[in-house]
């Protein structure tokens, strides 16, 4: 059942009131949202509801001291708090193994995997299944923005880890996407 859509200014104004209801009302308004951040970052289900819970009790902690600056900056500002909360998950429980170029890697191009034709719902769990490190970087950079070097002030990683998880989390993913035309050729051939 979708909850009413409300305004995040709506939202917020309720919340200064005191209204007991405002903070269920955001909780249901963006939970399949802000689950779909986290789930990105965050691969096994009982730390993901973990990660959840700490991020949504930060949020609500923090509610009151949130500047409202037009639609959609509620919205993004839970999301950085649930992007840095996973992040701080994944360090604190060391998930974050990441290794720089070799020299053979350095030479090898890096290339945006071919995704035409393949499931979003496919994709989206692919980069589920990639490592943590390659995950996280690959989610960082690719879906937040971040340059390599902000990522690797994030992780506490040099910026040559960061692009080298990169790299490696394309070439996984191409692997992957090769893998699953061949499997959906094979099965439309019987």
């Amino acid at each position: 059942m979708n909850p009413t859509k409300y305004s995040e200014k709506e939202l917020l104004r309720q919340i200064s009131k005191g209204e007991a209801e405002a903070k269920h009302l955001v909780y249901k308004q963006y939970i399949r949202y802000l689950s779909a951040v986290c789930s990105r970052y965050v691969g096994n289900d009982e730390d993901f509801k973990d990660v959840l819970q700490e991020s949504f009790l930060k949020i609500f902690s923090s509610l009151t001291s949130f500047t409202y600056q037009g639609e959609g900056t509620l919205k993004a500002w839970m999301s950085r708090i649930v992007v840095n909360e996973s992040l701080k998950w994944l360090k604190k429980n060391a998930r974050l193994e990441t290794t720089a170029f070799s020299d053979n890697e350095m030479d090898i191009p890096d290339e945006e995997p071919d995704t035409e034709g393949v499931p979003t719902d496919v994709i989206y769990q692919m980069i589920r299944s990639l490592p943590d490190g390659y995950r996280t970087v690959f989610n960082l950079f690719v879906i937040e923005e971040r340059s390599h070097r902000e990522i690797a002030e994030m992780l506490g990683i040099k910026e040559s880890s960061s692009a080298s998880q990169l790299h490696r989390a394309k070439a996984m993913l191409t692997e992957k996407i090769t893998q699953f035309r061949k499997e959906r050729t094979l099965t439309n051939e019987r």
